[in-house]
C-alpha cells in the first residue's frame, strides 16, 4: 500500500512537531518521491500481436490434415505479411556469422530452432522472438458452436 505524502505531512503535524524539523522531513520525502519518479521511468512497453507461420512443404495445406507450425510475435503496428520476410533476415544473419557458416540453416524450422535470441532484435531495438522453438499442432474449426 502506498500513502500519499499529504496524508503523512497530517500525521507528522498531529505529532506536534515543531515547524522546522516537520519542514525538513517534508523537503526529504519530496526528494525521495522525485528520485523514485526518476528511477521508475521506463521505456513504453511496445504493444504486439502474435502470428503463426504454418509448416507447409508442399504448398497446399489440405482440409483433412494434421499440420503443423510456429507463433512469432511481433509489433502491433507491424504486417503480418513482413513475419515470415523477417524470419529470413535472421536466417542470412545467423549464416553470415561464424557458428552459422559451420552449421547453415537451411529451413524456416532450422532458423527459428537454432539460432540464438541475441539475433532476433531488429535495428530499431524492437524484438521480433519465436515464442516456440518447436513447432505446434493447428487446429482447424468451422467456427460455429454446436447445439446441444
Amino acid at each position: 500500500m502506498k500513502i500519499d505524502l499529504s496524508t503523512v505531512a497530517e500525521v507528522l503535524k498531529h505529532q506536534k512537531l515543531d515547524p522546522a524539523t516537520l519542514r525538513r522531513i517534508i523537503e526529504e520525502l519530496n526528494l525521495k518521491v522525485e528520485e523514485g519518479k526518476e528511477e521508475g521511468e521506463k521505456a513504453p512497453k511496445t504493444k504486439t500481436q502474435h502470428v503463426i507461420i504454418l509448416s507447409d512443404p508442399d504448398g497446399k495445406i489440405p482440409a483433412s490434415a494434421d499440420f503443423c507450425g510456429w507463433v512469432v510475435k511481433l509489433e502491433e503496428d507491424a504486417s503480418p505479411a513482413v513475419a515470415l520476410e523477417r524470419v529470413r533476415q535472421v536466417g542470412y544473419a545467423y549464416n553470415a556469422t561464424k557458428k552459422g557458416r559451420l552449421y547453415p540453416a537451411k529451413t524456416v524450422g532450422e532458423i527459428i530452432e537454432s539460432v540464438p535470441r541475441k539475433l532476433w532484435k531488429t535495428d530499431d531495438g524492437h524484438v521480433q522472438l519465436p515464442l516456440t522453438k518447436t513447432p505446434v499442432l493447428i487446429l482447424r474449426t468451422d467456427n460455429s458452436l454446436p447445439a446441444q
